[in-house]
């Protein structure tokens, strides 16, 4: 609830702008460390990017803070080992993709 960006969205993490994503990113990195969370959970590679490798080395993410894992399971062998998945075809599919 009221949760704030991490600042790498839209791309920002690809871009040159290092200052403005650590300022952006110290909001969200207070709010990591006032839930006292040791894990954080991620919706995309670029949150867990930013909220894993940069954040920690510009911000204070508090004492309990120790990994950010993203939201969805992407290993192929989850996709596969799930009997409750329906496949289209028999072709493989690259992992992120609707089933």
């Amino acid at each position: 609830m009221n949760n704030l960006c991490c600042g790498a969205g839209g791309g920002a993490w690809a871009m040159p702008y290092d200052e403005e994503r650590w300022a952006y990113g110290s909001m969200k990195a207070e709010q990591i460390k006032n839930t006292g969370a040791e894990i954080v959970i991620a919706p995309c590679h670029n949150c867990r990017d930013q909220i894993m490798k940069d954040l920690p080395k510009h911000c204070d993410m508090g004492s309990n803070y120790k990994e950010t894992l993203y939201l969805w399971n992407w290993s192929p062998s989850a996709w596969t080992s799930n009997p409750g998945t329906k496949r289209r075809s028999k072709r493989p599919r690259r992992p992120g993709r609707p089933v």
